[in-house]
This record gives structure tokens, sequence and C-alpha cells, in this order.
């Protein structure tokens, strides 16, 4: 064999005894056979925030239904469908002859119950004076009493007669049907000639150059808007266009039947752009007050009987119990029994017990 080979030989045989060597020196990894590990998250105290698109209506900010109060016929309409109005203007004329009538004998039974206490009260004057002068038992004394009794008696009947025609003036005073303020008339629905009777419906008026924005806000939600002062909306009608709207008043309790608590917000209408009984969609920008924990979704791990994030401790798997609050772009707002720098694994799940060891890997 010649020295080439040889040498060929040598290398061959140095090459295969590294390569088994190195296969020898590679051996599992250090973990503790029976632990696996699992990628985890260094939990940190946040803010949560967030922008909710609710829906919301617009109402009128004032509305009144008029009815007519006496029977009658309607002896004209002043006013008509869209029409503006002004506070304090006819709208509609009732004829009632009856009522006028009313009135016109309440007018007479007054004068009359005037006169006739006019009359009793100068009579004791007169006897008054009499009395007081210098001669005595010109006005007996009987006679006196008698005639102030009268007086009281006429006067009571004239002060009873003024109330009645009063009154009676009042009902003929809803003849007229008026305006309660300044707005548009939506609604009509009686002509001339249409018999009307106590509580028959005539117009609707609404004041539109001011609307309520009314949204129901869930109770999640209620305690993060504390700053809020103004949010923006849009309607179908104007999609490319945004609205603005000021916070007004809240109704302060929660309603049981929808869990949500309905906050009302003021619109200036005076475009006249928007229309009352439309739909709206309202953005509200929401932030809690205080530090929060917001994790990721995967890590709350829910069951029949918890709701819970799996936390690591002195290398053991520990449930935690907690509450969900917001849901924000960064992940689930929790609150429970956790502190800032816990080790909180990225998948929260029911198979990894109490107690069981874990290597993890801390993702950044």
């Amino acid at each position: 064999m010649t020295n080439n080979n040889m040498r060929v030989i040598s290398i061959l045989s140095a090459a295969i005894f590294l390569v088994s060597c190195d296969s020898g020196s590679k051996s599992p990894a250090s973990e503790t056979p029976g632990t696996d590990t699992v990628p985890a998250f260094i939990l940190k105290a946040d803010t949560a925030r967030k922008t909710v698109e609710l829906p919301a209506e617009l109402l009128p900010y004032e509305q009144a239904v008029l009815f007519a109060r006496v029977e009658g016929f309607v002896r004209s309409m002043k006013a008509d469908l869209g029409d503006n109005v002004k506070k304090g203007q006819v709208l509609a004329v009732i004829e009632a002859p009856e009522v006028s009538s009313r009135f016109a004998e309440s007018e007479a039974t007054l004068l009359s119950a005037k006169a006739k206490w006019a009359s009793s009260r100068d009579n004791f004057e007169r006897l008054y004076r009499a009395s007081k002068a210098e001669t005595p038992g010109i006005v007996a004394p009987a006679d006196l009493e008698r005639s102030r009794q009268q007086m009281l008696a006429d006067s009571a009947g004239y002060e009873a007669a003024a109330r009645q025609s009063q009154a009676y003036k009042a009902v003929s005073g809803y003849l007229h049907i008026t305006a309660p303020f300044d707005g548009v008339i939506t609604a009509r629905n009686a002509d001339p000639g249409t018999l009307v009777g106590s509580g028959a419906m005539l117009f609707t008026i609404q004041n539109n150059r001011t609307l309520r924005l009314r949204a129901a806000v869930p109770e999640v939600y209620v305690n993060t808007a504390a700053s809020l002062k103004e949010v923006a909306f849009t309607v179908d009608a104007w999609p490319t266009q945004q609205f603005t709207a000021t916070l007004t008043r809240k109704s302060g309790a929660i309603d049981p039947a929808t869990r949500t608590e309905l906050w009302e917000f003021k619109v200036d209408n005076s475009r006249q752009l928007l229309k009352a009984g439309a739909f709206a969609y309202v953005k509200i920008s929401m932030e809690r007050q205080g530090i929060s924990y917001v994790v990721p979704a995967p890590a709350i791990a829910t069951t029949q009987e918890r709701k819970f994030v799996i936390v690591v401790k002195h290398g053991e798997a520990q449930w935690v119990d907690v509450r969900q609050g917001m849901v924000t772009n960064k992940g689930v707002e929790v609150f429970g029994n956790l502190n800032e720098g816990d080790t909180v694994l990225v998948k929260g799940t029911d198979e990894r017990k109490p107690g069981t060891s874990a290597h993890w890997k801390v993702q950044r």
C-alpha cells in the first residue's frame, strides 16, 4: 500500500472519530424530565383606554301633542305640516256655541252680583254713619247688624260669580289652540269642519333647533368617562359628515332590563341638517380611572366554576381568579389578586393544574 493511500485512510479515521465524539456530546436540555417550556409575560400596570361606538337616537329638545279640550267643530286650521310656528301663535280655532253662551251668562251673573253687593254695601255704610251721629237711637243695633250681614252675603256672592266667570273664561280660551313654544308642526290630524271631542289630537309640535342625543352605555363603561365633555357621532343621512354633541346629563341608574345607563347629549341643530327620530352612531372615549392590568385574551381561562389566569411563582403554576373589565386593543382588562411584575402564562388552560412545575420563556 502506497504512502498516499495510508494518508487518506488516516484522515478518514480521524474524521469518523470526531463526528462520533460530537454526537455523543449533545444531550437533552437540562430541564427536568416531565416539564415543558411555555411562553409567558411580565405583568405591568397600565391605564385601560378604548373608544367604543354605540347606537344612539336623536330626539327633539321639546315635543308637545296638542289636544282639543272641549267638544266642538274645527272652525279653522291656521298651521299645516312642516310649518315653523312661534310661541303663542294660534294654530286652530274650535267653534263651541254652548261654551260661548255659558261664558256670556257668567259675565251677566257677575255684573248682577256686583251691583247687588254695591247696593248692600252703600246701605250698610249709611246706617253705620247714622249710628255714629250725636243723636242716639236713630239706628237700631239690630238693623245695623242685619245690613252688615247682608253686605257680607252679597260680597260672597259677588266673589263666587267672579270665580265662576273666570273659570268659564278659561274654558272659552280652550277654543283657541296655541303653540306652547317655537317649533315645527310634525303632525296634523284634523281639518276644518271636523267634529272633535275632548282629548282629540290636533297637532304635534317639536323644537328641532336643539336635539337630544341619547345613548345606552353598557354597565362596564359607566365609570370610565369622567372627563368626557364632547363626543362625535354620525347618521345614515350624512354618512361622510361627523357631528359633535355635548354631554349634559346621565340617568344615574342602571336599567335592569338592558344593564345600561342612559346618557344624554345636547346637539346644536340650527342648520337643520339633522332630523329628530333618526338613529346615530356615537363614539365615546373610555379611560379607566386608576391603574389596571391588561392581559392577552388567551391568558384568561374560563371554566364552569371560575375565570382565572395562571401565574408562575417559585417555578410552579398558580391559578388566580380574575374579573374581566374592558376589552382594549392591547388585550383584556382584568381585576384580581395580581401585582406588577407577576409572571403570567400567555395561554391559560385548566389542563395546567395548580402546583405543576413549568419552565417559561418571557416574551419581549
